[in-house]
């Protein structure tokens, strides 16, 4: 009996084909669609501790974000924890994915999969490797709230500059931006969240309207779940860049 208190866990242990050991998750776990069937134990940072006590599990698998207080609390009750810490790149994802293996006597199920998400990392490499390179602008926040994207040191950069882009934001660290730079460097194109209707937002917004890219319709959507948890999806995220950054490279049209 296994609770999973990050979506990415989540993800990993129905990858894996072991959802029947899962009876708790959290709100955030939401793939997937099947998970919904699995009772939550709230939030990821401070679950219910007399939620999870009520579910009896051997065993509950954590990320970092997990609050020190909550993991007392529950290793002082007896119960299990397994605090997973991968670092933000496709090892670090390698890693957790590997570790839920173990945890859940699952190995050659890990293994599987993580062949699987580096065979899909070699094929994205492969076909942009010769191709040139669209200058790309990735939005996080924008307009009222301020101007946010992925800085150069950030795992999402890294993820744009292999599926053959140019990172916009290369010239700072972190998230913020600021949108006179984005006007002066005009990028080729935008990519943005496919939720909370973000693309139309970005069009109607006062400097963004202003864009090369959005006069000309290039602002594009992605699931950006797949590239900010670290598990089995991940990969699937870095070639659905790869597919808008490069559509010819993988017989696709613009869309």
């Amino acid at each position: 009996r296994v609770i999973s208190v990050a979506p990415n866990i989540t993800e990993t242990i129905f990858a894996m084909g072991k959802q029947d050991k899962l009876v708790g998750r959290t709100d955030y776990c939401d793939y997937p669609e099947a998970v919904s069937d699995i009772e939550s134990v709230g939030n990821i940072d401070q679950p219910g501790v007399e939620k999870i006590v009520e579910l009896k599990p051997d065993l509950v698998i954590a990320s970092s974000i997990f609050q020190k207080e909550v993991l007392e609390k529950l290793e002082d009750l007896n119960i299990k924890v397994a605090v997973l810490q991968g670092e933000e790149s496709f090892e670090g994802a390698y890693d957790v994915i590997g570790k839920v293996g173990i945890l859940l006597n699952s190995k050659d199920e890990a293994k599987k999969l993580i062949n699987d998400m580096k065979e899909k990392v070699e094929l994205v490499k492969n076909s942009v490797k010769e191709l040139d390179k669209p200058s790309v602008y990735y939005v996080i926040g924008y307009g009222e709230f301020g101007d946010y994207t992925a800085g150069r040191d950030t795992f999402i950069a890294h993820i744009i500059e292999m599926a053959g882009g140019i990172n916009v934001a290369d010239d700072v660290d972190g998230w913020k931006y600021n949108i006179e730079s984005l006007l002066e460097k005009d990028p080729d194109m935008l990519i943005c969240s496919r939720y909370f209707d973000s693309k139309q937002g970005i069009m109607n917004t006062a400097g963004y309207k202003e864009l090369t890219a959005v006069k000309n319709g290039r602002v594009f959507e992605i699931d950006n779940n797949m590239l900010d948890r670290q598990g089995p999806r991940l990969a699937d995220g870095l070639l659905d860049m790869a597919k808008i950054i490069h559509p010819e490279a993988f017989g696709e049209t613009e869309s």
